[in-house]
């Protein structure tokens, strides 16, 4: 094991024996993927579903990062540049959630500052798009009546307000946006007349993320035979939101063919029709979002597919093929507290289980083993079954559940479940 300066640590062949059950060896990994430690109860359940989920099955191979705000605090956040130089290097990863910290954490935990999201320093650096998925389960009806298949929302993972500026003023007066090129290129822009005081703000993109989003769109659409939405506002925001729509209308006359004999489509609504087709349709499509209606839209996609956001994957690709996944909700701050003082929680881990299977499958994909792959699919397999056959759950996904319900778990006696039937699965198989 190496330990580096900013908290890196290399796994290699981790030795644990056997499959817990099935008299076979574990199955081994060619090449390590990059895992990305976080923070709280996401943490804590982190260490418990890899020692009863996926130590026992893989001889795991990790470049491990420490991405914990403490961590990220003693090494002013250089460590979260190198975890994603790292999934340059490895292409793909598997992350914990994290603090984005507020003025409240800075005191909580005594840091130097307001650190900037790591999950947005990473998705800059790789200019991917996010696609989120609802974890869909027969015995979770949607809130939505006409939806029958899951709705990925593609979110596109650079600049807009996330990396803008802006500022507040005191009084009326007027404001002017210049632009330097290195090449000497200048232009400005006036705003309106500022009647009285208020605050601006400045967001920007680039034509090549925006290509790379476009491009990543289109792929994943191909590769799970889906149609494409493209959504934004070109009519009000005719410079902004029309660079975008002019782009996918770009990109899509190279894989305008392809759509055509995967026999699906491609289309571009207003924002405000697309939520309105959305909500009468059966669902089955990619719909391609900015990076701020993205964040919203996926939110409530998966409270109203399958009622809460711990049921819900999360997937970075990028055009250069670098891959992330991760579990889309956050730290679960509030069963973190209630963890320290001694209680059970019943906080659900099956985004972060699917998290692991589907960096575990792509790893296993890019290295031509079959027996990785196969082993991922298990892993969800056994998440489903354990709710979807077995009826048994943890209580967010039992309060949105159809009954009958078997029994509702507490964190760790959910993931043992979850390990009977991936166990059971080997013995089978």
């Amino acid at each position: 094991m190496d330990v580096g300066s900013s908290g890196r640590r290399v796994y290699l062949n981790l030795k644990c024996g056997y499959f817990s059950r099935a008299s076979m060896k574990k199955i081994e990994m060619q090449n390590p993927l990059v895992e990305i430690d976080g923070d709280e109860m996401a943490r804590v359940m982190w260490r418990w579903v890899k020692e009863k989920l996926i130590l026992p099955y893989v001889d795991l191979r990790t470049e491990y990062y420490d991405l914990g705000i403490k961590r990220r605090d003693e090494t002013n956040d250089r460590v979260t540049l190198e975890a994603a130089n790292a999934i340059k290097r490895l292409k793909v990863a598997v992350k914990c959630a994290t603090i984005t910290p507020n003025v409240d954490r800075v005191r909580e935990y005594g840091l130097a500052k307001e650190w900037p999201s790591p999950n947005a320093t990473i998705r800059k650096a790789l200019d991917g798009t996010i696609f989120r998925s609802p974890i869909s389960l027969a015995n979770v009806v949607p809130a939505v009546r006409f939806w029958k298949k899951p709705i990925v929302v593609a979110r596109h993972a650079f600049g807009d307000i996330y990396d803008g500026v802006g500022m507040t003023f005191n009084g009326a007066g007027s404001g002017v946006f210049k632009f330097r090129g290195v090449n000497g290129e200048e232009k400005s822009v006036s705003l309106p007349n500022l009647g009285g005081a208020g605050v601006v703000e400045i967001k920007y993109n680039l034509e090549r993320s925006i290509e790379n989003f476009a491009e990543s769109s289109f792929e994943y659409a191909l590769n799970e035979g889906l149609n494409l939405w493209f959504s934004a506002k070109d009519t009000i925001s005719k410079v902004y939101d029309a660079k975008f729509k002019q782009v996918f209308e770009q990109v899509y006359e190279k894989y305008e063919q392809r759509f055509k004999q995967r026999e699906i489509s491609y289309n571009y609504y207003l924002i405000d029709d697309a939520m309105a087709r959305a909500v009468r349709s059966e669902g089955g499509f990619v719909w391609a979002c900015k990076n701020y209606e993205g964040d919203m839209l996926s939110d409530m996609v998966s409270a109203a597919y399958v009622g809460s956001i711990a049921l819900m994957t999360s997937e970075l690709l990028s055009p250069e093929g670098y891959y992330e996944a991760e579990a889309a909700h956050g730290t679960v701050q509030k069963h973190y507290y209630q963890y320290l003082k001694g209680n059970k929680v019943s906080t659900d881990p099956a985004a972060l289980i699917f998290a692991w299977a589907r960096a575990l499958r792509k790893r296993g994909q890019l290295d031509s083993s079959a027996d990785l792959v196969s082993f991922a699919r298990g892993l969800e397999a056994s998440v489903r079954k354990t709710i979807e056959v077995d009826r048994l759950m943890t209580k967010d996904v039992a309060t949105v559940s159809e009954p009958p319900i078997n029994a509702v778990l507490d964190t760790q006696a959910f993931i043992t479940a979850v390990a009977k039937n991936l166990d059971h699965t080997f013995e089978k198989g």
